[in-house]
């Protein structure tokens, strides 16, 4: 409490002779004012600055009054400053890298012909391009941006026999799909906490584009026919979002995250889903790495008016990429 008493024989004792041999003590008051705002900046604002308990023109020269209520806002101003947001957020960060994928794909056709279905089938390996960005809005909110196009071809074919009506027949099918989905999202997220640990929940929007080219063919004791139809369609679709991220230090954090597009409606439709979890490291400041190892559920269906077909695309694997901070 010595500050206060400093501050109070300034203010009360107004002769400005003493007020000049009283100027390195009461930078000191003020020193501590910044240490303990809420405290002592009460106290010295109400009991020496209502009018009625200080005569401007004859305890303090204006000048003097006037320098003090400056530093006394500027103390209190530093003390209310914005907090800095959980360690384990960036106000900033903008990440690019590339998603390799093992692909799982099924195909299921059904035509006036029949049905044909490959049951789930592995294709090689292929790397996914994707841009991440995060922007706080405050310490606990902000926007997700997060892009990536996949494409690949799939053909299917299957063949039986069967006894119909005590004679055998003989049937075979085969379906190709190309496919391409281009993917852009955005959410608005909360993050609840302020530790090194926080829960992130987040609702938005996601442009969706799909272009899906079939053909089926099928034969039945050797009357054959086809069937083929082209449609590309996009949609926005509801976003959400899901994810947790904790700071074990300064340079390292771990993350969960996982989202859901659902799309209704339309000729192609169907959902998308994420999931992930990861690791970061910077080196440096504003630069580091990450990697993490991820699931993306992709199941569409088309419908048209010669036939219907459905097509999911598992897609399992690591990613890494560079992520910069501010």
């Amino acid at each position: 409490m010595q500050y206060i008493s400093i501050l109070e024989n300034l203010f009360l004792r107004g002769k400005e002779s003493r007020l000049r041999q009283k100027i390195p003590a009461f930078q000191s008051g003020m020193l501590a004012i910044a240490h303990s705002p809420q405290v002592a900046a009460a106290k010295l604002l109400s009991r020496h600055f209502l009018p009625k308990r200080i005569n401007l023109n004859e305890d303090l020269p204006m000048s003097i009054l006037t320098k003090s209520l400056a530093a006394t806002g500027l103390c209190l101003a530093s003390a209310s400053a914005l907090a800095d947001p959980s360690p384990a957020l960036d106000r900033f960060s903008l990440s690019v890298g590339g998603y390799y994928v093992e692909p799982t794909f099924n195909i299921g056709v059904n035509t006036k012909y029949g049905r044909a279905e490959t049951g789930d089938l592995t294709r090689d390996h292929k790397t996914l391009g994707r841009v991440r960005a995060d922007m706080l809005l405050g310490d606990h909110q902000g926007l997700a941006f997060d892009y990536y196009r996949y494409t690949n071809n799939f053909d299917a074919s299957i063949a039986r026999t069967a006894t119909v009506n005590g004679q055998v027949v003989t049937g075979d099918a085969s379906a190709n799909a190309r496919l391409k989905v281009e993917l852009a999202q955005l959410a608005y997220k909360w993050w609840f906490g302020s530790g090194n640990t926080v829960f992130g929940l987040g609702a938005g929007a996601a442009y969706y584009q799909a272009d899906l080219d079939t053909m089926a063919r099928g034969s039945l004791d050797g009357v054959s026919g086809t069937a083929s139809d082209s449609r590309s369609d996009n949609a926005i679709a509801p976003l959400l979002e899901v994810g947790v991220r904790t700071a074990l230090s300064d340079n390292v954090r771990l993350y969960a995250e996982a989202s859901g597009i659902k799309k209704n409606g339309g000729n192609i439709n169907g959902h998308i889903y994420n999931g992930n979890v990861g690791v970061e490291w910077f080196p440096f400041k504003n630069v580091g790495i990450g990697a993490d190892y991820g699931i993306t559920k992709i199941q569409l269906y088309r419908d048209s008016a010669n036939y219907q077909a459905n097509l999911g695309v598992k897609l399992v694997g690591p990613s890494a990429y560079l992520k910069v901070r501010f």
